[in-house]
């Protein structure tokens, strides 16, 4: 067992940095030094690609141009669309004002069918950055990445800030990094510090390619937890372990 955020900063060479996790059923944002988890860094939005799939079949049925084809349209056709057509927009309100800004994009279902999107392609992930949207209370993803970042020791915080990897199949959308980016600068403008994130083509796997290099090597053992601990101690273990 190990905590995903710290895995996927192993998928990137590091031990320590914040770890933006946007996966299928849920987003973490995890801060990690040297290795150990800080719990007042960690932060959970429940909004992730199940909820964006979901989003995106009202949004096309609320302006259905080929109602037949969306009817039909299978759990998995619908996350195919949503991997191959949707992206995040760098100003989400600017394209919302201006009709045809951005290009329609056209999928052809299982079946034969073609749905075309238009705006429904942006605005399909923006509750990850604007949770309202789909009627949850809690700061957007980026925010939730400032809370984490601020609430982190003060000697620690340089280092988070300088090694913020994202990771999950929902960060996979074009756009979301630079998006990410962009908030995060426009948290910390006039603090003297400028935010990159790192976005490797492989972050859709990378707490299991983190995960693979954690446990081939020796000095990570120590970080481990074995069965024994569990029987001795109970399930309460894993928490304060990780």
């Amino acid at each position: 067992l190990a905590n995903t955020g710290f895995l996927s900063l192993c998928a990137h060479g590091r031990v320590t940095g914040l770890a933006v996790e946007a996966g299928a059923a849920v987003s973490h944002v995890t801060s990690v030094c040297g290795g150990q988890t800080l719990s007042e860094g960690t932060r959970c939005l429940g909004v992730a690609g199940d909820h964006l799939s979901r989003h995106l079949h009202r949004l096309l049925l609320q302006s259905p141009a080929e109602p037949a084809a969306l009817q039909a349209l299978t759990r998995k056709a619908l996350t195919r669309l949503k991997e191959q057509c949707c992206y995040v927009s760098l100003d989400y309100e600017g394209d919302l004002r201006e009709n045809g800004a951005h290009r329609p994009a056209s999928f052809q279902t299982p079946d034969g069918r073609w749905i075309t999107l238009g705006k429904e392609r942006f605005c399909c992930p923006e509750p990850l950055f604007r949770p309202e949207l789909l009627q949850h209370g809690c700061p957007g993803l980026h925010q939730l990445a400032g809370q984490s970042l601020q609430a982190a020791p003060e000697h620690a915080r340089r280092h988070l800030l300088g090694n913020i990897v994202l990771s999950g199949g929902s960060s996979l959308f074009p756009g979301f990094p630079e998006r990410m980016c962009l908030e995060l600068n426009f948290l910390f403008r006039g603090a003297g510090v400028h935010v990159e994130v790192l976005a490797n083509p492989g972050r859709g796997t990378a707490a299991w390619a983190g995960g693979s290099m954690a446990a081939s090597l020796t000095s990570f053992q120590h970080a481990w937890m074995t069965r024994g601990e569990y029987q001795e101690h109970g399930a309460g273990y894993c928490h304060a372990k990780f």
